[in-house]
């Protein structure tokens, strides 16, 4: 099951690296990997929480305050990058919402490393 969990964090890394390297590549628009990476990383932290708190053998033991608020912010990170691209698909650039959501996933990665 460790190795389950460990591919789960690989792909949530690699969704915050979708979300960060999409907003600094495709400023000021929301590009599709940065929506792809905001919902892989909703998805994937959402199943990680869950491995740790079901699974003992895993010896992990998740600050639930912490959790919930990544949760909140992954959440924004993913309505602003999903309602960014759609505006910009019908020609609209609103490019404070792109900012929102790069600006808010680093935020993210701050509190998933600075929060002890």
């Amino acid at each position: 099951m460790d190795f389950v969990y460990n591919v789960l964090v690989v792909a949530h890394l690699l969704g915050m690296a979708a979300v960060v390297g999409g907003w600094a590549a495709g400023r000021p628009a929301v590009n599709p990997v940065m929506v792809w990476g905001a919902r892989a990383q909703v998805v994937t932290g959402i199943v990680l929480v869950g491995l740790a708190e079901s699974i003992d053998s895993l010896g992990k033991d998740p600050n639930m305050v912490k959790i919930g608020v990544k949760l909140v912010i992954a959440v924004a990170v993913a309505g602003f990058a999903e309602v960014a691209h759609a505006d910009a698909k019908r020609g609209k650039q609103v490019a404070w919402m792109a900012d929102a959501a790069g600006g808010l996933a680093v935020v993210n990665v701050l509190v998933a490393t600075l929060w002890t």
